[in-house]
């Protein structure tokens, strides 16, 4: 006599209820992203009528736009399960190289491209030791943080090396309507998120944050993806610190110092998992425009600097325990 298994249907008492598409839609970082967003805007109009200018804001997010930039490309890091703290000393050692390349004689043009070649370096040394040497990636871009840093302060000194005139201003240059800077960070987020959001290559790495053993299995090349966020990670810091070095007009060892957590508090803020697997470019795109309007509307609120920082520092402690718990609940 042969015995058949038999599978015992599901009750419908036991099986939960799919949730309502509205309280999916609002359970989630994004939706508090942007919620805060419209407060601050608010807040901020009170405080100064030119909140309402959106020229004024065009403009005031031009002064943060190569942070926003590196930051998108952060959180694509960051949901691969992994993290890179030393993109704005990238920025100042490309941006020191650059400057000390092209005062010593050589074209423009070259001198970028030294830039740019630095940076990929560096993208390159970083994602050896995570990837090849298995070093976590938060101690190895603490160490060449401080590294690059250091680097960028033998060459450029305790002086600032200028640039050419005709090489200031990138900031300045419009495109429809906007400064230059905040077109390419509109730009970039377009294409980021159309490459995570709709493409074989975006699900991947959610499924590498999500569980890279699993996705080893399953026929990821995890490394090789990782590696190429690394390098993309590289590539835009580079751009991000010869971008800040057209729009200030000089280099010096300290350029973007502090921005790690500025570029951090973006991704979290916009709602990544500081564990992985999960996260967009939109939120990190609404974040970013949230920073600007805090850091702005305290400037004009004469708020000093050290308050500043420690209103981020909470922003960005306050952040993640926001998004652990909106995902935990969407987990139930």
């Amino acid at each position: 006599m042969s015995a058949t298994n038999t599978v015992a249907p599901v009750s419908p008492r036991e099986a939960a209820p799919p949730r309502p598409r509205w309280q999916t839609i609002v359970i989630r970082p994004e939706t508090m992203t942007l919620v805060l967003l419209i407060v601050a805007l608010f807040v901020a109009s009170l405080l100064s009528p030119y909140f309402l200018d959106v020229g004024y804001i065009l403009r005031s997010f031009a002064l943060s736009a190569e942070f926003a930039m590196v930051a998108l490309v952060l959180t694509m890091i960051i949901i691969a399960g992994e993290i890179d703290l030393s993109p704005a000393a990238n920025m100042a050692l490309s941006a020191c190289l650059f400057a000390f390349a092209q005062q010593a004689g050589v074209p423009i043009p070259l001198a970028v491209l030294i830039g740019l070649s630095a940076g990929l370096v560096m993208g390159v040394i970083n994602a050896v030791m995570v990837i090849g040497l298995q070093i976590p990636s938060i101690i190895v871009t603490i160490g060449t943080l401080t590294l690059y840093r250091g680097i960028a302060q033998v060459i450029a000194g305790d002086k600032s090396i200028r640039v050419p005139e005709y090489f200031i201003g990138i900031d300045k240059v419009m495109i429809l309507g906007m400064p230059s800077t905040v077109f390419m960070f509109l730009v970039l987020s377009v294409v980021l998120a159309l490459v995570l959001g709709t493409t074989i290559y975006g699900r991947q790495i959610y499924q590498i944050g999500t569980n890279e053993i699993a996705a080893k299995h399953a026929g990821i090349r995890s490394q090789r993806i990782k590696f190429i966020l690394f390098l993309a990670m590289g590539l835009i810091s580079s751009i991000a610190g010869i971008l800040t070095a057209s729009r200030l007009g000089s280099v010096r060892y300290d350029l973007g110092l502090g921005g790690e957590l500025q570029m951090v508090l973006m991704a979290m803020l916009g709602g990544t998992y500081i564990f992985g697997g999960r996260g967009s470019i939109l939120g990190t795109f609404l974040a970013a425009w949230l920073l600007v309007v805090v850091s702005t509307g305290m400037t004009v609120a004469n708020i000093s600097p050290a308050i500043q920082l420690t209103v981020l520092g909470i922003l960005l402690i306050v952040a993640i325990i926001a998004t652990n718990f909106i995902y935990s609940r969407t987990q139930r």
